[in-house]
């Protein structure tokens, strides 16, 4: 914000509206399309995709979101997703603003409306506007929100060369919050900024007892020295709904000899240092390998075998699986 002495404008409902359309004029923002149950529809006016400023998930962090996969047209895990959404509005004590039934059918035909055939739906429930306190406003209605978007793209050359990645210096989140999926990601970005200003791709979380967490918006799992695919427990981090997926799909793996079999348990530091891969799972990464941490090389210091295998096996599910949702294109 420039330095000014001159008066401030006051402006009408048309100036603001032109002030909206310059800022996002002035981003590389590719939203589709907006539904809001605060407006009561669906906007595809990126200038118009916009919150009241005293909804509690503004500025309380009082709400919670997920996100979906769209590929070729079709949902990907969208139940999955709805179920942990679910899950972290009671976490949240938040009121559902709708019947799930009705949030997915909102969520489908936005998808709809925006025309848009790849890229990631996310969506939201707030505790709604009309305080600046704590606690909610009395009466206040929950709000929510759907977004359309292209999706979160990443460098190709973290699959084709694998990533770097650092211990944080940041303590993990306490189990509630952890598994929570709510709006308040500051340890998680706290992390991402502290890994890039290092000169690291991200970071990852150890608990107390030094045992591994999950990284900065995906989670971590490893193929141990005796060739089993690991996976941290579930109870002090957020429940990948990719991990699962990935872990459901890598019995595949066992029949090609890639590894030696499946578990979730308590990893230890050492354990995953001494890995033969390091792997990053999340609905936008998809499986990419880590090929370092804390600057001590992962296996051979190269992408391997399990994680092509399992990337592959995901991204078929994504085209080709038995958990794929249509969306109504010509109904919009």
């Amino acid at each position: 914000m420039a330095h000014t002495t001159s008066p401030l404008r006051l402006l009408d409902a048309s100036a603001a509206l032109a002030a909206l359309h310059d800022l996002r004029a002035k981003q590389p923002v590719k939203y589709s399309a907006f539904y809001s149950s605060q407006l009561g529809g669906i906007v595809t006016d990126p200038a118009l995709m916009v919150l009241p400023f005293d909804d509690h998930i503004v500025h309380r962090g009082h709400g919670i979101f997920d996100t979906a996969g769209l590929v070729n047209g079709r949902l990907y895990d969208l139940d999955a997703h709805l179920d942990r959404f679910l899950r972290s509005a009671e976490h949240s004590r938040l009121r559902l603003p709708g019947t799930r039934d009705q949030m997915r059918e909102i969520i489908i035909r936005t998808t709809a409306a925006s025309g848009r055939r790849d890229g990631a739906i996310r969506y939201w429930i707030s505790s709604g506007p009309g305080s600046l306190e704590l606690s909610p406003a009395a009466g206040a209605e929950p709000g929510f929100f759907v977004m359309v978007f292209p999706g979160l793209v990443y460098p190709e050359r973290w699959y084709s060369e694998g990533l770097r990645v650092m211990t944080t210096s940041y303590p993990i989140k306490p189990s509630l919050y952890a598994t929570t999926k709510s709006t308040n990601y500051l340890p998680n970005v706290l992390m991402q900024m502290e890994a890039k200003e290092q000169g690291f791709d991200n970071g990852v979380f150890l608990d107390a007892a030094g045992h591994v967490g999950e990284s900065s918006n995906m989670n971590v799992a490893f193929v141990t020295a005796d060739g089993v695919l690991r996976h941290p427990r579930f109870d002090h981090i957020l429940s990948g709904c990719t991990s699962h997926r990935a872990l459901e799909l890598a019995p595949a793996l066992l029949a090609r000899g890639l590894i030696a079999g499946i578990e979730v348990s308590d990893i230890s530091r050492d354990q995953a240092h001494a890995a033969r891969e390091m792997l990053l799972l999340g609905s936008s990464v998809k499986v990419a390998p880590i090929v370092a941490w804390d600057d001590q090389p992962i296996g051979d210091g190269r992408p391997g075998p399990v994680a092509r295998a399992l990337l592959a096996l995901l991204e078929e599910d994504m085209r080709t699986g038995d958990r794929l949702t249509d969306v109504p294109y010509r109904e919009a």
